[in-house]
């Protein structure tokens, strides 16, 4: 079942994901080497508290924290700890919020200190690729133009695309219909209707698609070891343009000071 939402809806949708969008960029004020990502965790969760939401990854499923961080090989669902980023790391954060009922949900891979130029290739077509995919999210559209356009992008500038995971639609629920695939084919899958909010999110691998499941029922890695990138936005579909939930703004300007 695909629920559309009324335009109350979608304007509390945007404060939860603006929300998320505030939390991410408190995290990227302390992305540098020698910060432990169970830190990058502890911030994103005080600050989603202190702001009236509800970390919506944390027990979900059983998962542990409020946030997923995956390092260079990781797709995603990595799970903080201990570990300590390094120059020329890679961290994906992907951070989902509840708040008055509905949802957020939205990640941003970050560069630590100097990354190899391949690797920063990697992240600018993934972002690029997730904006591609948001072009095409517009009413009367169907998911595979979504999808399609996505795979296309980066395929053709030489990456791979994951198969195992996927976007998907968002609301009350983290994960609602209809699934949303980095790949796929033009014309196919179901329709977009105006009110629908999917969140849409790229995972694209330097190298092989293949990927492989941790013992620690979570985390998700490239099989060959090379870097994977991620970025995700909520959007709402309507006629036209799709109307962005999620934000980087605030990201960008931590970023660029």
């Amino acid at each position: 079942m695909i629920y559309l939402k009324t335009d109350e809806e979608i304007e509390l949708m945007r404060v939860a994901n603006r929300l998320v969008g505030a939390a991410l960029a408190e995290v990227a004020k302390r992305i540098q080497p020698g910060v432990a990502t169970y830190q990058l965790d502890k911030i994103a969760e005080e600050f989603i508290l202190d702001n009236g939401g509800i970390p919506l990854f944390k027990g979900y499923k059983g998962f542990p924290n409020a946030l997923c961080v995956s390092i260079n090989d990781h797709v995603v669902h990595g799970i903080p700890g201990a570990y300590q980023l390094r120059n020329g790391d890679i961290v994906s954060v992907d951070c989902g919020v509840k708040k008055d009922g509905y949802c957020g949900d939205s990640a941003y891979t970050f560069e630590v200190g100097e990354i190899a130029p391949e690797v920063k290739k990697l992240l600018q077509t993934t972002k690029e690729a997730l904006y591609a995919g948001i072009s095409n999210a517009v009413e009367g559209n169907r998911i595979g133009d979504v999808s399609h356009s996505i795979q296309a992008y980066c395929e053709s500038r030489g990456y791979s695309v994951v198969r195992e995971l996927v976007g998907h639609g968002i609301g009350k629920e983290m994960h609602e219909s209809p699934e949303v695939p980095n790949y796929g084919k033009k014309g196919y899958g179901p329709l977009l209707k105006n009110g629908m909010c999917i969140a849409i999110e790229p995972m694209i691998n330097l190298g092989t698609k293949n990927v492989r499941f941790e013992k620690d029922g979570w985390t998700v890695r490239t099989r060959d070891g090379k870097p994977s990138a991620h970025f995700e936005h909520t959007v709402a579909i309507g006629p036209g343009k799709a109307d962005i939930l999620s934000t980087f703004e605030l990201i960008d300007q931590v970023l660029l000071n």
